[in-house]
């Protein structure tokens, strides 16, 4: 699905190969990077060719076409960014980034159902283009769900969205709630059951804890967690069975608030449960 703009892209670029801005920016490396280099400053052809490490007959070419685009301009021997090119660049570097964050994991956004992420959370994707995909062996399947735990160990909050029962999880919430580490956490319908059924003691702790949180929500095909300290997403397959071994994991500003922004949007359309 999330693939599709890839090849939207592609079709687009292919459809205005001969002529055009597009093209002009599209069909050649230096040229686009020639408008980002020219973007905060002014450079000589010199500095220009010293940048991209080529000849004069290199790179002049590519300068001209910028020029004849009314991209750049050239005034007292230096080059210059133009509105035009400033404007064309403050659309042209989203999409960039959108297509290099699904680029970057291709096969996870391929493989996987995206459909329960949020419509204005996938238009801004490229804030999860620093994540890293944090694979396990098949005989190693719980072996990020250690990672998870070692992450949150380093947090002052934690924020979460659980789809799938880990038998580790009860202890590891309470062990949160008897330290009194901020924890809210999102439960879809069955997993809340099956934790109310089977560990009731235990999450009526965690629900007494002034510093705990829980809401269920109707079943969802994903699950993440996010903290001060880093943001994890799991998603199921295309064919709707979980994906026990993939987790897509960052630990940047943009990851994290990509997942605050989840977290509220799937809190809001939860109910809180103050017992059991």
């Amino acid at each position: 699905m999330i693939l599709h703009i890839s090849i939207l892209f592609s079709n687009l670029v292919n459809s205005v190969k001969s002529k055009g801005l597009l093209s002009t920016l599209a069909f050649s490396e230096k040229r686009k990077e020639l408008l980002f280099l020219l973007e905060n400053d002014s450079k000589t052809l010199s500095e220009i060719r010293d940048h991209f490490n080529v000849s004069s007959p290199e790179i002049s070419p590519r300068v001209k076409e910028m020029l004849t685009a009314d991209l750049i301009s050239k005034n007292d021997k230096k080059y210059h960014i133009t509105p035009m090119g400033k404007a064309i660049l403050d659309h042209y570097r989203p999409l960039l980034d959108i297509l290099e964050t699904i680029e970057k994991n291709q096969t996870f956004w391929k493989e996987h159902y995206v459909s329960d992420i949020p419509p204005n959370l996938l238009k801004d994707l490229a804030k999860l283009k620093n994540c890293d995909l944090v694979s396990d062996a098949v005989e190693n399947i719980y072996e990020s769900h250690k990672v998870f735990e070692e992450n949150v160990s380093k947090s002052s909050y934690i924020k979460g969205l659980s789809c799938i029962f880990i038998p580790t999880y009860p202890d590891f919430f309470v062990s949160l709630a008897e330290n009194n580490v901020p924890t809210s956490l999102i439960l879809t319908e069955n997993v809340f059951y099956k934790v109310a059924a089977e560990h009731r003691e235990k999450l009526q702790f965690f629900l007494d804890s002034p510093k705990s949180e829980l809401y269920v929500i109707n079943d969802l095909k994903l699950a993440f967690v996010v903290t001060d300290h880093f943001f994890s997403l799991s998603l199921f397959y295309a064919n709707g069975t979980y994906d026990p071994r993939n987790d897509l994991v960052g630990y940047d500003e943009g990851s994290i608030a990509w997942g605050e922004e989840i977290f509220e949007y799937y809190r809001r359309r939860s109910r809180r449960i103050a017992s059991i």
